[in-house]
């Protein structure tokens, strides 16, 4: 490299840094889930006419108030991502943004991101990703510091992302957006759970409060991720029995949905210690991309 092109890379080099940093806000592999969630939502929704234009539609304006929303999320949780390993290298803890640099950020990309779907889809659209923002922002995120029952309620924002596109696909809403905001919101459960058990050293050292204490009738972490992956065996058949998804669909699910009650069973008979944990959150990460996918692919 000659002197020129260092000097070039010098100066530009900063320059990249931030634009890195600006993406970290964002939480990409979370935002991804949003996206294909969404996408999923509306390919389910357009019945025989798909439509790439309105498709790219919802993607950017989805991207731009979910990805916003995620960034003033870190934001708002900037003192407690410092105290702990697994956040204090995210872009605010760790100085390569200003707080205030984060809030602009965040609140720029929330509003354009709704106003584009509330222009370019419909208001129902934007409505419901309105919805995700508020009820992510001024729910979940506060009440993680004061009760474990944060993962009932920031199931519900993490589950609308498939109304969305069904929103987008239809401008309507109906039992079979809210079937697939079900199956979602019962995945979440052990998912989120688990992870809480996975990093449960690291979240009380920031006084994050994710996990009940024992009780007499055993932990209640633990009989809530039971219960909803019990209900989710049977729930995540629907889309056949309702006539939108094929049988082939059907066997899929069931047979997704018992490894995931296995996996959790198996967690809780193991003191719900970290690995059988991460064995959870595994089989988590398995089930709603392979469902989804199964579910747009053997679609009525």
């Amino acid at each position: 490299m000659n002197s020129e092109a260092a000097a070039l890379e010098t100066r530009f080099a900063p320059a990249r840094g931030r634009i890195a940093a600006y993406y970290e806000l964002t939480k990409p592999r979370v935002l991804t889930m949003v996206l294909i969630t969404a996408l999923a939502g509306l390919y389910m929704g357009s019945g025989a006419e798909f439509e790439f234009a309105v498709a790219l539609k919802v993607m950017m304006g989805t991207a731009l108030a979910a990805g916003g929303t995620l960034a003033l999320n870190q934001y708002f949780e900037r003192d407690t991502d410092a105290k702990m390993q697994r956040t204090q290298n995210r872009p605010v803890p760790s100085g390569r943004l200003r707080p205030l640099e984060a809030l602009g950020f965040g609140l720029i990309t929330t509003v354009a991101g709704i106003a584009y779907l509330w222009n370019a889809v419909n208001p129902l659209s934007a409505g419901v990703t309105g919805a995700i923002t508020v009820l992510y922002l001024a729910a979940y995120t506060p009440m993680k510091r004061y009760s474990w029952f944060c993962h009932v309620v920031g199931a519900v924002p993490g589950a609308l992302p498939p109304l969305i596109g069904w929103a987008a696909a239809r401008d309507s809403l109906g039992s079979e957006p809210l079937v697939l905001f079900g199956i979602m919101f019962l995945w979440q459960l052990p998912h989120s759970l688990s992870i809480a058990r996975i990093y449960q050293s690291d979240y009380a050292r920031a006084g994050i409060r994710l996990l009940p204490k024992d009780r007499l009738y055993g932990n209640p972490a633990n009989i809530l991720m039971l219960a909803a992956t019990v209900v989710l065996v049977g729930f995540g058949t629907l889309p056949t029995w309702m006539g939108f998804a094929g049988r082939l669909y059907l066997p899929f699910a069931a047979i997704l949905g018992a490894l995931m009650l296995y996996s959790s069973i198996a967690s809780v008979r193991a003191a719900a210690g970290a690995a059988a944990a991460r064995r959870v959150m595994m089989f988590s990460l398995i089930y709603l991309p392979a469902v989804l996918l199964v579910m747009v692919l053997d679609k009525v």
